[in-house]
């Protein structure tokens, strides 16, 4: 007799959550994440403390949805900037279901990681996973050496890291792999997002985060802290070209100077590479009218802190 049954493998179960990239400035959580999404969600700098809030970029795939949350460096706060960038932070740890430790693997194990590490003790509701980012940097031996002390910190300060992964944002190199392991840590659950959506940040958030990407290559360390961007006002011409005033607001007079540059020949430059990533985002013709302001050391004053959205 002949068995006519056809056995059928079950569906796996859709999986959705959030994840968050920690680590100190600078240890590659905007470009991985990036990387993850496949596009453009957050700024970049070879500066630290680029990202001032937090971002979140949407990995689609079909048996489940990934939300990454993309924050500023975890770091001891000088001044009340810092204590609210790291109070977001703080915030985000404690609603997210992967928290993600990323220690670059060309640089040593150093106070500033086990000062994050401590503090994910403290968020119990999570998995914790280490990633150790910019392996393109770093020899064979290095990445080896490198995984060993990460999952040593893990050990002494939480127990344990539930995976520690190497990979290369910049390549490409595991960034898959990255992937793979953050979806497999989140819980059962719905689709959040529309598929194809990328981000939730707000079109006019974007576009000053491009801004202020843009202003930020090549200029003094000093800078990057002290630099805020708003997008005032947006106006649709009648030659369907958007016109977009911003407000670029840093400290001192001598920091307008270097925003300017000589004739001006530095904001036009920034306002040329910023048009091109806008027109992109937007996928439409922009003119951006970029105007600085001195607004006196505006990341001690609370009042001035709430007016450029801080």
């Amino acid at each position: 007799m002949t068995d006519t049954t056809t056995s059928t493998t079950p569906t796996p179960p859709h999986r959705s959550g959030f994840a968050c990239l920690v680590g100190r400035p600078n240890a590659g959580k905007s470009t991985l994440t990036n990387a993850l999404v496949g596009q453009k969600v957050a700024i970049t700098s070879s500066r630290p403390q680029t990202t001032r809030h937090t971002v979140r970029g949407i990995v689609h795939r079909p048996d489940a949805q990934l939300v990454l949350v993309d924050t500023p460096g975890l770091h001891r706060p000088r001044t009340l900037l810092g204590q609210r960038l790291n109070d977001l932070v703080h915030e985000t740890l404690a609603e997210v279901d992967v928290v993600a430790l990323c220690i670059p693997a060309d640089e040593k194990i150093g106070p500033g990681d086990r000062f994050i590490a401590e503090a994910l003790a403290a968020v119990p509701r999570s998995t914790k996973v280490a990633l150790v980012t910019k392996t393109d940097k770093a020899s064979r031996q290095q990445v080896a050496e490198q995984l060993l002390a990460v999952s040593a910190l893990g050990e002494e300060l939480l127990g344990g890291f539930s995976d520690v992964v190497p990979a290369s944002a910049l390549t490409g190199e595991q960034v898959d792999t990255v992937a793979d392991v953050l979806l497999q840590h989140l819980p059962e659950g719905p689709r959040l997002y529309p598929d194809g959506e990328l981000t939730d940040e707000p079109e006019q958030v974007m576009v000053a985060e491009l801004v202020r990407e843009a202003a930020l290559e090549g200029v003094r360390d000093e800078l990057p802290h002290s630099l805020a961007v708003v997008v005032e006002e947006t106006q649709e011409q009648e030659n369907g070209v958007l016109k977009v005033f911003v407000w670029l607001y840093v400290e001192r007079e001598s920091q307008k100077g270097i925003v300017i540059g000589k004739g001006g020949a530095r904001l036009k430059d920034v306002g040329t590479r910023a048009r091109h990533q806008i027109e992109a985002l937007l996928g439409t013709k922009v003119h951006l009218d970029l105007r600085v302001k001195v607004a006196k050391d505006w990341q001690r004053d609370p009042k001035q802190l709430q007016r450029l959205g801080f």
